[in-house]
């Protein structure tokens, strides 16, 4: 992770304002099935600007956000500022900063693609209390959408670093088999995208590690294209694209 981390430095303002949360079904789950509750310790590895934390926040827990960008940090540091629950450590995923055993969960949200598998899988065990299981998120743009795929059409022509999204992390990829002892359980939420405004929907596109920056070749273009089809697809100025959240959990 920590070789990446530079691909999001300066996208933090947009990764905030631009990009999902997860759907409340996903976190009733956590609370009432999966053993998350008020006195949880949970370490939310890749924590960015605190998207995921806040949801976890929301619910009582003690949130351990490791996160290496300082970009990220700050801005979650500022939405954060009032809450004693919320303790930020500038690590990565095969480094966390964090005591042996001192975790109840570990969670990584759109974060475990750039992990080094086995160095995290060791941290994991370091740092989870017996017994501590890992939450793996992510949220995955339907592929079948005729407004995804547009997106995506758009980030092929315009960016040479896209690889797919999610870094080309493919749902159950190998690299699950490999960190989860004994296998794993997939959980599966609809979270469907309503972009209220181009503004939203711009911002979630320039938040990907691959968007062009404002000093590339292109990056004009790049925007009008955007936004052109933001025009051509909003209904009443919305624009809606599927969306679901997939979970994998485990021991490791």
């Amino acid at each position: 992770m920590t070789d990446q981390t530079a691909l999001f430095t300066g996208r933090a303002s947009a990764y905030a304002k631009g990009r999902p949360s997860y759907p409340d079904m996903l976190i009733d789950h956590l609370y009432q099935r999966e053993g998350f509750s008020e006195e949880s310790v949970i370490a939310d590895i890749g924590s960015g600007t605190g998207i995921f934390s806040k949801l976890l926040l929301e619910r009582g827990s003690t949130v351990f956000a490791v996160e290496p960008n300082a970009d990220m940090r700050t801005a979650a540091e500022q939405r954060f500022a009032d809450c004693s629950r919320f303790v930020q450590y500038d690590g990565t995923a095969s480094h966390t900063g964090l005591s042996a055993q001192s975790a109840d969960f570990v969670t990584a949200a759109q974060a475990f693609h750039w992990f080094d598998t086995l160095e995290f899988k060791a941290e994991c065990r370091r740092i989870l209390k017996p017994g501590g299981k890992v939450f793996l998120l992510w949220n995955i743009r339907d592929e079948e959408d005729p407004v995804n795929r547009k997106c995506f059409g758009l980030f092929r022509e315009f960016c040479p670093a896209y690889k797919g999204s999610n870094n080309g992390f493919r749902e159950d990829d190998g690299r699950l088999d490999t960190f989860f002892d004994g296998g794993y359980e997939k959980l599966r939420f609809d979270n469907p995208l309503t972009y209220g405004s181009a503004e939203i929907f711009l911002n979630r596109c320039l938040s990907s590690s691959y968007a062009l920056r404002n000093t590339e070749e292109g990056y004009a273009e790049y925007l009008h294209a955007l936004s052109d089809l933001y025009a051509e697809c909003a209904e009443n100025g919305i624009l809606k694209a599927a969306n679901y959240t997939v979970v994998y959990k485990g021991s490791v």
